[in-house]
């Protein structure tokens, strides 16, 4: 079977998007939309833009998603049957099975990466790569610290970022090295996206979720926070709410899907890290690029 993958936050680069935008009438109508619905020419900072521009999370996030539904347009979603979105991609993926049109999607993360923006301007914070340990030690120790500091993003075998506030995030990296880990590398993010410091952008984005048409799934969608297949409108919305707060569960999720019959996976949108991580959760299994 075939699963379409989307990836998230940290896949965007200068220039992404242009070679799409200029493959098709129809993908560059497609695009030059986002602009009306933004208020702002976010295609001038995809193409033209900087590094930094890339890096601020109201820019970053939409530009990921428009990337990502604009390769699906390309490809005309290759017959999958199952998908999947890393964090950020799930709303992506929630186009390519029909629960979400593109002008909602994209209005919707929008309003996702304000309020995270502003959960982190509120109360700066801090998330860590734990390379070469595993996840249950991660658990522990991060149990054991006093503060806020909890497992946030599970992406493959012996690679768990971890999210909180900024003391609590940097002790954990002193014990787990302690206890094993090869390396805790402190990211280059202000915020600690997927913990309870994110509890403010939940309410927000809740309120944006549930005035929001969903529709039911043509295919099943493999949610971070269950990291089984969901169809039901209602519990994709509450899902995708509690994903704000809670662990991408990237290991878990490409397991059940594979177990549900996967072998070949597509990433569709910027990058190829999904497929990198896909290999170390199965080696067996077939990885692409959508374009």
């Amino acid at each position: 079977m075939k699963a379409l993958v989307f990836p998230g936050q940290g896949s965007q680069f200068v220039g992404m998007g242009k070679e799409l935008y200029d493959s098709r009438k129809d993908i560059k109508d497609l695009m030059e939309s986002a602009n009306e619905i933004l208020g702002f020419d976010i295609l001038s900072l995809m193409f033209n833009g900087t590094d930094g521009d890339l890096k601020k999370t109201e820019v970053t996030q939409p530009s990921i998603f428009i990337h990502s539904v604009a390769a699906l347009k390309a490809v005309n979603g290759l017959g999958a049957e199952m998908v999947a979105g890393h964090s950020l991609g799930e709303f992506s993926a929630l186009v390519a099975n029909g629960v979400l049109s593109f002008d909602d999607g994209l209005k919707l993360v929008s309003e996702r990466a304000k309020a995270m923006q502003e959960a982190c301007d509120a109360n700066p914070s801090s998330m860590a790569a734990i390379l070469g340990l595993e996840d249950a030690k991660v658990e522990e120790i991060c149990a054991q610290i006093s503060g806020i500091v909890v497992p946030a993003n599970y992406n493959c075998p012996g690679q768990l970022v971890i999210s909180g506030e900024t003391a609590a995030v940097e002790e954990a990296c002193i014990k787990l090295k302690e206890a094993g880990a090869k390396r805790a590398l402190l990211l280059p993010v202000n915020g600690a996206f997927h913990s309870p410091l994110m509890q403010p952008a939940q309410v927000r984005l809740a309120a944006a979720i549930e005035n929001t048409k969903f529709r039911k799934a043509t295919i099943p969608v493999y949610q971070n926070i269950t990291t089984t297949a969901v169809t039901n409108p209602e519990e994709i919305k509450q899902n995708l709410i509690a994903q704000l707060t809670g662990p991408v569960k990237w290991t878990q999720s490409v397991q059940n899907m594979i177990k549900d019959g996967a072998f070949n996976f597509v990433e569709v949108g910027p990058g190829k890290t999904l497929q990198g991580l896909i290999k170390k959760i199965d080696p067996s299994v077939e990885v692409a690029s959508a374009i």
